[in-house]
């Protein structure tokens, strides 16, 4: 199968650092290759992929140095790419939300669209209705509450190559906290989580231009706390060995998280997730199991005391089980197979139209 993957142009592909969208678009991609795939990604030229690399801009836009970019111009110039080469590829995959909605109508019956932020903006619905031809996926079943008139062809959830985390099989008796320093990921409860249970955190995460305000007024003094051990931005390795090591990743978010890709990091690593319940944080933590799921922070607390009770061998089969890139990809190519038939029948016929044509001019 001939597939275009779209990705966005914000980050690398896959990220350097921080990232959630690009870095299943990675995995996603170069699965697609090893399965036999005819793949061709679209994205900035410091990808890093098997597949045929269409690099639409000379960097990621957060690693591009200079001061004045519009992101929209280099997504609507990538989506002039896409148009122009449409026809080479029986599937084109859109990770880019709705950008590319107005311009490939023609072509929606071959696209599939991936949505992988929050939906319960204000804007959004008027959109969905009025084109209402693009078939979506949602990352969590969760994500799709604020539209469920959407054209949804099924979720699918992320997934990630198990030799990307090493499995451990104890830990080193810390919390982490891995992600951004935002209100709605809420670091300020695994501050106080770990405190309250008497544990040390250590937390990987980055400060976003727009949360600055945010993290000097209300994160950057308890980060001056004994028990806390603020690493800031971390790359993959970093990231493995911080899973890794710890008893459990505390995941205290505020929002309805379409998905939470670093509980399955923590999962990989066999290291058990403590998250609020929000979003879609029951389809991915199997409370007991690969963690505990709590509503409050007393909850938590006991969470952190039953840590020693969760299996790490059984976590890490866990999720091989049900979030390996294997598991993701051969979702998408049922979704792929669904769509594809349908170019490929109005293509039979219009060539036998033509072979009719011929015939009936021969004939004459």
């Amino acid at each position: 199968m001939r597939i275009a993957q779209i990705a966005p142009l914000a980050e690398a592909v896959p990220p350097r650092l921080y990232g959630g969208t690009e870095r299943v678009v990675a995995n996603l991609t170069d699965s697609l290759v090893e399965l036999g795939h005819e793949v061709t990604l679209f994205a900035s030229a410091d990808a890093q992929t098997k597949a045929d690399l269409i690099p639409v801009r000379d960097r990621a836009i957060r690693l591009d140095p200079s001061p004045l970019k519009s992101d929209v111009a280099a997504h609507l110039a990538m989506l002039h790419e896409v148009r122009r080469r449409a026809r080479e590829f029986d599937i084109l995959h859109f990770h880019i939300d709705l950008m590319h909605f107005p311009f490939f109508e023609a072509l929606a019956d071959r696209t599939l669209t991936t949505l992988h932020g929050r939906l319960d903006l204000a804007d959004l619905p008027d959109v969905y209705r009025r084109w209402h031809e693009y078939p979506l996926v949602s990352i969590s079943d969760s994500q799709r509450k604020p539209l469920p008139s959407a054209n949804w062809l099924a979720t699918v959830h992320h997934g990630i190559p198990p030799k990307l985390f090493e499995y451990r099989s104890s830990h080193q008796g810390y919390l982490a906290f891995v992600g951004r320093i935002s209100p709605e990921k809420r670091p300020d409860r695994a501050i106080e989580l770990a405190r309250r249970a008497g544990v040390p955190l250590r937390i990987g995460a980055k400060v976003d231009a727009a949360d600055l305000k945010y993290f000097h007024e209300s994160i950057e003094r308890l980060l001056d706390q004994p028990h806390v051990d603020f690493l800031g931005e971390v790359d993959d390795a970093a990231k493995n060995d911080l899973l890794g090591g710890a008893a459990a990743l505390v995941f205290p978010i505020d929002w309805p998280e379409p998905f939470g890709l670093v509980m399955i990091e923590a999962m990989a690593c066999g290291t058990p997730v403590i998250a609020w319940d929000a979003g879609s944080v029951p389809e991915i933590v199997d409370d007991g199991v690969t963690g505990f799921i709590v509503r409050s922070m007393a909850e938590a607390q006991s969470a952190v005391k039953r840590i020693g009770k969760l299996d790490r061998q059984r976590i890490r089969e866990t999720f091989e089980r049900r979030f390996s890139v294997a598991t993701m990809s051969r979702k998408y190519l049922d979704l792929y197979s669904l769509l594809a038939p349908r170019k490929s029948r109005v293509a039979e016929m219009s060539s036998r139209r033509a072979d009719i044509a011929v015939d009936g001019a021969i004939r004459a």
